[in-house]
């Protein structure tokens, strides 16, 4: 019989995060957490204080595993690749999208998020105001993309054609603009609703370099005192 591992705060939170990938976050419990480990509910309570402070500790396994890009490089590549690694854990983990900001108590992990991701921006031009806007902007493209993918009622490996005829069964007489959508997406059976990831973050990133270029001389003269002296 091969003995069992010892309990720990990192094993407790790991079963935590498997319950809530099997049944969904509200199915996380103390009892529902212990029998995953084979244990009594009350010897968790030596490594978590309760349920609730299982769900920060939860939230914050979730921001431990998004990418985070270093202070120092271009804020452009560090928002895509967290950007793309967000979307990533959270179509893998779709229960964490209504939890990462919602808990009362923010643990370590988020808040070196949220801090480097300022960081990147705050020293790669942006202004405080702006880069809160890119910050707020970003991550709601990114969750309510998240949302979408893990919601639709198709696999990502169906055919596109297929799986928009299930969504969009609208006569053509009635719906005009989407059957023209249809039969231009779809013609040659190549569209991929995942495609439109890439696509939309582009789309936010060369609006957030305009506004960059366009403060960057405000920036600068604000930096600079003697700027307006200056001949």
């Amino acid at each position: 019989m091969t003995p069992r591992a010892p309990l720990s705060r990192d094993s407790v939170i790991g079963a935590a995060a498997a319950v809530a990938d099997r049944a969904g976050v509200a199915a996380v419990s103390m009892r529902s957490v212990a029998k995953v480990l084979g244990v009594e509910a009350m010897s968790l309570y030596h490594h978590v204080p309760g349920k609730e402070a299982l769900l920060d500790d939860l939230a914050d396994w979730v921001f431990e595993r998004i990418e985070l890009p270093e202070v120092g490089g271009t804020w452009r590549e560090a928002l895509t690749v967290r950007a793309r690694s967000a979307r990533s854990v959270l179509t893998a983990h779709p229960w964490a999208l209504g939890m990462m900001e919602s808990r009362p108590h923010p643990g370590p992990a988020l808040l070196q998020h949220h801090d480097r991701l300022l960081g990147v921006l705050m020293t790669d031009g942006f202004s405080v105001a702006l880069a809160i806007h890119a910050f707020s902007a970003i991550d709601a493209y990114v969750y309510g993309f998240a949302l979408t993918e893990t919601s639709l009622p198709f696999e990502p490996g169906d055919g596109a054609e297929e799986a928009f005829a299930v969504t969009v069964a609208a006569p053509a007489e009635l719906y005009p603009h989407i059957a023209r959508s249809r039969a231009e997406l779809f013609g040659d059976g190549g569209y991929a609703f995942a495609d439109e990831f890439d696509y939309g973050l582009e789309l936010l990133l060369e609006s957030l370099e305009r506004r960059v270029a366009d403060a960057g001389p405000a920036l600068r003269q604000r930096s600079d005192p003697g700027a307006k002296r200056k001949p």
